[in-house]
């Protein structure tokens, strides 16, 4: 039988890149609202350039918060602390639009009021949550490489590993497959912002050996193609080399392109946007699937409207790889899963200041008890609930013609 091989390609960004920078705003402040009003209802959004940041949206809540203070405090932990990187959280211009939710939008979400009085959900839309069993943290390894890269990076400068790096840097990991599996990596890319003093020589040998290669180490071979600050030069970074908004690296914060996005970001939003809480759900319940060993991959796509708590549709798709048929998992799925945007804050406790450290490495495939959308707690149900429908329907055995799923009967 033909061997199906085939490169996948996923990208990360450090935290000093200038749309992950806005992100890491927009959710400090979304953080520093909660802190005090956890009922609060907040849309921020971030633009930054050369000097100056921006910050707007919608915010309805009880307490007080020092934006510009958040906004330079975050900007000087993220790393752009001295002026000889043309971008300084201490001295550059903080300009902020705030008004409050609109009334006809808030009368949907919140219980008691509107058309259906259920806390339904914040807007339209559609999510998708995916997960995969190729990487320990049920993640595409593509993704997982990138983002364990970006963190390296980061990591490397603060402790002054690397004197010449600076804040602003990229990766991007090609990883060759063979009968859908990881085999290799094929391809490593390494953007790092850099002391002008530094010549590109040294920079090659300490990203490929100080940065790659401890994290790479299982993957890369004789044949793995390096590219590392391919232009040459890469001194001008952060918001002086390009503008930052928010909500720009959607890709980077899921599943690097291994699975669909529904298009709503999520930094500077509240859990009564399902845009953030129900991708975060969907996740948790693709996950907890895959875990339990229903299938090998799954994706689940939902979608609501807006004011309306139950979701208009839910989805799921294991791409020929379930243990049982996709149709029975979403029976499964809608007994043990509430998608209802007020049980999904209170299942998953979103109601916390747990979200700026979302914002930079990914909101998925994080080992931190805060990401309680990482949980596994459904696994023996689901085993239960497999084990069930199998012997109702006397399974004897499931075999593989290549990528499809029979099911025999005895």
């Amino acid at each position: 039988m033909t061997q199906k091989t085939y490169l996948f390609t996923s990208e990360s960004v450090t935290a000093g890149h200038p749309d992950k920078m806005c992100d890491q705003v927009s959710d400090a402040i979304l953080d520093a609202i909660y802190k005090d009003d956890p009922q609060a209802r907040v849309a921020i959004e971030c633009l930054t350039k050369t000097g100056f940041v921006v910050v707007a949206g919608e915010v309805t809540t009880s307490t007080y918060i020092d934006i510009q203070k958040i906004v330079r405090e975050t900007i000087l932990e993220i790393g752009y602390d001295k002026p000889e990187y043309g971008f300084e959280g201490a001295t550059c211009g903080v300009l902020v639009a705030l008004s409050e939710q609109s009334p006809d939008i808030a009368q949907g979400v919140n219980e008691g009021e509107g058309l259906h009085e259920e806390q339904g959900a914040g807007d339209q839309g559609l999510m998708f949550g995916f997960a995969t069993n190729e990487t320990a943290e049920f993640m595409p390894l593509p993704i997982i490489l990138a983002h364990k890269l970006t963190q390296r990076l980061a990591s490397a400068r603060k402790r002054g590993e690397i004197w010449y790096l600076r804040p602003d840097g990229k990766s991007q990991v090609t990883v060759e497959y063979e009968d859908d599996k990881p085999k290799r990596v094929d391809t490593v890319i390494i953007s790092t912002q850099h002391h002008p003093d530094v010549d590109l020589q040294t920079i090659r040998r300490d990203m490929i050996e100080k940065i790659i290669k401890p994290i790479c180490y299982e993957w890369v071979d004789e044949n793995t193609k390096y590219f590392i600050n391919p232009t040459g030069k890469f001194v001008i970074g952060g918001p002086v080399g390009d503008a930052g908004v928010t909500g720009r690296k959607i890709i980077v914060d899921t599943y690097g392109g291994y699975s669909r996005h529904g298009g709503g970001a999520f930094s500077g939003k509240d859990p009564s946007k399902v845009d953030r809480s129900a991708a975060y759900y969907a996740r948790y319940v693709a996950k907890n699937i895959v875990a339990a060993g229903l299938a090998d991959k799954c994706e689940i796509q939902v979608a609501y409207a807006i004011g309306v708590a139950q979701p208009v549709s839910i989805l799921v798709n294991t791409f020929e790889t379930g243990k049982i048929p996709e149709e029975q998992i979403v029976e499964i799925v809608r007994k043990h899963f509430d998608f209802r945007p007020k049980q999904i804050i209170e299942q998953l406790k979103l109601r916390r200041p747990i979200y700026k450290k979302t914002a930079a490495y990914g909101h998925f495939g994080r080992n931190d008890p805060d990401f309680t959308w990482e949980k596994t707690d459904k696994i023996e149900i689901l085993k239960k609930e497999m084990n069930t429908f199998l012997q109702g329907n006397g399974v004897k055995e499931q075999s593989h013609d290549g990528q499809k799923v029979k099911y025999s009967s005895a």
